[in-house]
């Protein structure tokens, strides 16, 4: 029988207008304790949130997001923060905050493969 792991999952998103509280599903974050995994995987559909929210600004949002790359893979660009355990990187990612990119709260599951649990999280939930 197949080893199964425990993993916790949130969804990120984009809250153009905070006040509003309406968001665009735009990427995964998928982490693992027991096998220090921590992944990240995000994709803007800019025509979907232009038609959402017209006043959306992009590139701003796209350059926020690189951030999620850079902290899961412990880059020196990622800051401080990067430098953290696995554990807390995927707490601070997830921490609640009101500003244009957030997470959903994170959820728990099992899987015997990581990635191809991300993949499937990745396909149901944001695209």
């Amino acid at each position: 029988m197949l080893e199964k792991y425990l993993y916790e999952y949130a969804v990120i998103r984009v809250v153009p207008r905070v006040e509003r509280e309406e968001f665009v599903n735009v990427g995964i974050i998928l982490f693992s304790k027991r096998k220090k995994y921590l992944k990240a995987k995000y994709i803007l559909h800019e025509d979907k949130l232009r038609t959402l929210f017209p006043e959306a600004e992009v590139e701003v949002i796209e350059n926020n997001l690189r951030v999620f790359d850079r902290i899961c893979s412990g880059a020196k660009e990622g800051g401080p923060i990067a430098e953290f355990e696995i554990p807390e990187r995927f707490r601070w990612l997830t921490a609640v905050r009101s500003t244009s990119i957030q997470t959903s709260r994170p959820h728990p599951g099992f899987s015997a493969d990581l990635d191809v649990t991300f993949e499937k999280l990745f396909r149901e939930l944001v695209l």
